[in-house]
């Protein structure tokens, strides 16, 4: 069974409630469809009814029925909804008029406030709207998972060659949305995307490498003469495997280490010797942004991997944003992996 197949058998053993905002867009339809028929998940869709019913009959889509169909502008719950929202942003200053506006005008807040009354437990959104426009009611709503301040973004890579991470499975972050992440932050990704690799990619035993272009002291760079710390970016991954260890010392963790170090046990025993991540690892966190999007891409496109996602972790309930430019089967397993993320955030509520 793939990765993919079993993230789908574990959404389907203890279904979740998945909003979807974009609900008169195609491919959202014709995915939310193949969920349905396939028992995935329940499905809320956002939109007018007679239009989303109208787009199922054109595109012969026979199961759409079984959806909940909210009509944000006939919705028996929008002024329940539109009070709580603007009891939550008052301090920003929002009133009463605005938050009406919002639960009745924008589905991407109307599906976080969903969420948030525990009407649902995850959304995805992106087939028509921008990361920020997927992020921003997310934050404002329903907001960081306890404990965590920033928002990651995770790539399971999926290769054929077995001996490498968790047969062949590798778990990257960040590649998508922090450009230069702190060591505090880089502590939390590491902590976050080891409960990702759990939740999502069924990695019993996440060992996360904290990635750099130096393992254990063995490259430097420029200082800092007035911090004494180096100017780009390897006292930063030291610093946040410290962190990460510090805050979580149940995680597996160790760096800084290359690549090579972290995944391969011969280069391990030469670069690594005393580290119990070095040669193991099946999380791996990147420095910075540039890194993760670069990385995953040549790893996709020269070395043949699979690459799914990016998942969006650090929410307190999943919010998930999908490429203006993905297909009905992207959206599909994006279904199952938002809802394999709202069952471990269940368990950890």
């Amino acid at each position: 069974m793939s990765l993919l197949q079993q993230i789908v058998a574990r959404a389907k053993a203890d279904k979740q409630r998945i909003v979807l905002p974009e609900a008169e867009e195609e491919r959202t339809l014709k995915a939310a469809d193949r969920a349905l028929a396939d028992d995935l998940a329940d499905i809320i869709l956002i939109g007018n009814p007679t239009h989303i019913k109208k787009l199922a009959e054109e595109w012969q889509l026979t199961h759409i029925d079984k959806a909940t169909i909210v009509d944000p502008l006939v919705n028996p719950k929008s002024e329940e909804y539109a009070a709580a929202l603007a009891e939550l942003r008052k301090k920003k200053g929002m009133t009463i008029d605005q938050a009406r506006d919002l639960v009745t005008k924008n589905n991407l807040y109307l599906g976080c406030m969903i969420i948030k009354t525990g009407g649902a437990d995850g959304q995805i959104s992106g087939a028509l709207s921008t990361t920020g426009e997927t992020l921003r009611p997310a934050l404002q709503i329903i907001k960081c998972a306890p404990g965590i301040s920033c928002v990651s973004g995770v790539m399971l890579l999926i290769s054929e060659h077995k001996e490498y991470g968790e047969d062949g499975v590798v778990v990257m972050s960040d590649a998508a949305v922090t450009p230069n992440p702190t060591a505090d932050q880089l502590a939390q990704f590491a902590y976050c995307t080891a409960e990702t690799a759990k939740a999502v990619a069924g990695i019993k035993l996440p060992i996360v490498a904290m990635l750099s272009y130096s393992t254990k002291g063995s490259a430097k760079d420029a200082i800092d003469k007035a911090t004494g710390k180096s100017v780009y970016v390897i006292d930063k991954v030291v610093d946040a495997t410290k962190l990460a260890k510090e805050r979580y010392p149940e995680l597996h963790v160790d760096g800084e280490m290359q690549a090579d170090a972290a995944l391969v046990p011969a280069v391990a025993r030469k670069k690594a010797p005393q580290s119990n991540v070095a040669g193991r690892a099946n999380v791996l966190i990147v420095p910075n942004l540039e890194v993760g999007n670069i990385g995953y891409k040549l790893v996709q496109r020269l070395g043949g991997a699979q690459a799914i996602g990016p998942i969006l972790q650090g929410i307190a309930r999943p919010v998930n944003d999908l490429s203006r430019g993905c297909s009905v089967e992207d959206i599909y397993y994006m279904i199952a992996i938002t809802a394999c993320q709202a069952q471990d955030a269940k368990k950890n509520a």
